[in-house]
């Protein structure tokens, strides 16, 4: 199936190779906590991550502004506003 990635505009990644995107602001305590348990169980399992911040990108801006902190695994939106530590694992150890 070929799936485009909607923050990237290019395909997302075929091999087993993953990233999480959490897409956040300053000053946003939901997005403090989204962080913590990203980098937990990215941490734990070996997964690279990386912040984006939503008033620095127009783009993001008008795709997330009503659900940050919003966390993309391999481009694609995997939750919104409070993320959940054994779904995020499962999701990419699936």
């Amino acid at each position: 199936m070929d799936r485009m990635s909607p923050l990237f505009g290019r395909k997302a990644p075929a091999s087993r190779a993953r990233l999480v995107t959490l897409i956040r602001k300053p000053g946003c305590h939901l997005c403090d906590d989204a962080q913590v348990v990203v980098e937990k169980v990215c941490g734990e399992l070996g997964v690279p991550w990386e912040e984006r911040d939503i008033t620095e990108d127009s783009h993001l801006h008008d795709l997330y502004w009503e659900q940050i902190p919003v966390v993309l695994v391999d481009g694609e939106q995997h939750t919104f506003w409070r993320v959940n530590e054994e779904r995020l694992r499962k999701a990419l150890t699936d």
